[in-house]
This record gives structure tokens, C-alpha cells and sequence, in this order.
């Protein structure tokens, strides 16, 4: 078994024990493998050893590899989108996982009509206010949820989020449950088209607590690649 193979598989294994731990079904919870700057082959590895969805940072990197990987996998946008890319945005991706405004949410809409797709989408939200990270501030989370509901070639599907770095996973907790709590408010208001489905969070370090307090997907990388070049 390779080395990405078997990665894979102690993630997979601590993602069902974390799920276990919550109650919860491991099938409950989706790993996105996180691809940013790893290349085709190792990409190509990862999938044959049952690796189904994969996250990129960036439209043009991504283009490449899905020329050269097509639909082996389905492909999430987890990186900061800006609005000049969003035209490409709807026809790469299967989800984009880091919609924050209005503004780019009405140039992804736009841009999806044509194509006569519905783009299903997660909310960032930027919970401790970071200004090197994108997301929206929690207590404006409702209302620009209810704006893009109206946009009828997006679905709102739920909310995502990057905690502050920290060595110790444990002192990212607070924002994955502060996370879970604030899915729960919008799915309460009860939003025509909207269905909080999912709960982006947790990386590499932090991925276990981030299971245990709601996660349904986790954005994985080094643990399953190695340490970026």
C-alpha cells in the first residue's frame, strides 16, 4: 500500500472514530481532500485508493487538473473566490464552499444562467473576525442567507469556516461548536430554498474536534499528502 494510501486510510479511521465519539454515523461524515499545490499524480493516487472529493485554493490550478482528472472525483472551491473568476467557478466546480457576499453570489448566479445550472453553495463565515480570511460576520449570516436565497441558480446548502491557527485542536472547538450553533439559528428561520445540510470545518490538526462538534465535512490535506514543498 502507498504511503498516500495509507494516509488516507488513518484519516478515514479517525474520521469514524470521531464520529463515534459524537453519536454520530462515520458516513455522516465527507472527507474533502485538499489538493493545493499537489500534483496530478499523487492527486490520480489518492483517488484510486477511494478518495471522492477533492478541494482546490485556486480557479487555474484547478483547471489543469480537472483537464487531466475530469469527473474521477467531485470537486469543491475552498479557497477565497474573486468575482472576475466566478465565470469560471460555475462550470469546474460541484460545490463552492466559500461564498461571502452578496456581491459574489450575484456574479455566480449571473453567471450560472446561461449554463442553466444550479450552483450548490456554502456560506464562509468568518467567525473571529480575522481580516486575512474571508467570511461573513456571524451576526450578518441570516440576512445574506436570505438574500441569495433568492437567486434561483444558487442553493444555499450550509455554512463553512477557518478557526484561527492554534498548535492545540482543543482551543479550536469554541468556533467548530460556535459554527454548528449558528447552522442551527438559520436552519430555525426556516429560509425557503435553503437546506443546512452541511458544516464545512476542521483541517488537518483539528479535524477530530471539529467531527465532534457537528462537522460534516472535513477539508484534509497534509495528513493525507504530506507537507507542502
Amino acid at each position: 500500500m502507498s504511503s498516500i494510501a495509507e494516509n488516507l486510510e488513518r484519516v478515514r479511521e479517525k474520521i469514524a472514530e470521531a464520529a463515534l465519539r459524537s453519536a454520530r454515523s462515520p458516513e455522516s461524515v465527507k472527507l474533502v481532500g485538499v489538493t493545493k499545490i499537489v500534483d496530478v499524480e499523487r492527486i490520480k493516487e489518492a483517488v484510486s485508493a477511494g478518495l471522492q472529493i477533492l478541494g482546490e485554493n485556486y480557479v487555474q490550478e484547478a483547471r489543469d487538473k480537472i483537464e487531466q482528472l475530469g469527473d474521477r472525483a467531485s470537486w469543491h472551491f475552498i479557497g477565497r473566490l474573486q468575482t472576475n473568476k466566478a465565470k469560471y467557478a460555475v462550470k469546474l466546480f460541484d460545490l463552492i464552499q466559500t461564498v461571502d457576499s452578496l456581491k459574489l453570489a450575484t456574479e455566480l448566479n449571473r453567471r450560472a444562467q446561461p449554463l442553466e445550472r444550479v450552483i450548490p453553495i456554502i456560506i464562509q463565515v468568518n467567525l473571529a473576525g480575522e481580516a486575512s480570511k474571508g467570511g461573513v460576520h456571524p451576526p450578518e449570516c441570516i440576512s445574506l442567507i436570505r438574500q441569495i436565497a433568492e437567486l434561483p441558480n444558487l442553493r444555499v446548502q450550509g455554512l463553512m469556516t477557518m478557526p484561527p491557527f492554534f498548535n492545540d485542536p482543543e482551543r479550536a472547538r469554541p468556533f467548530f461548536r460556535r459554527l454548528r450553533e449558528l447552522s442551527e439559528q438559520v436552519a430555525e428561520a426556516e429560509v425557503v430554498g435553503v437546506e443546512m445540510k452541511e458544516i464545512s470545518m476542521g483541517m488537518s490538526g483539528d479535524y477530530e474536534a471539529a467531527i465532534e462538534e457537528g462537522a460534516t465535512l472535513v477539508r484534509v490535506g497534509t495528513a493525507i499528502f504530506g507537507e507542502r514543498l
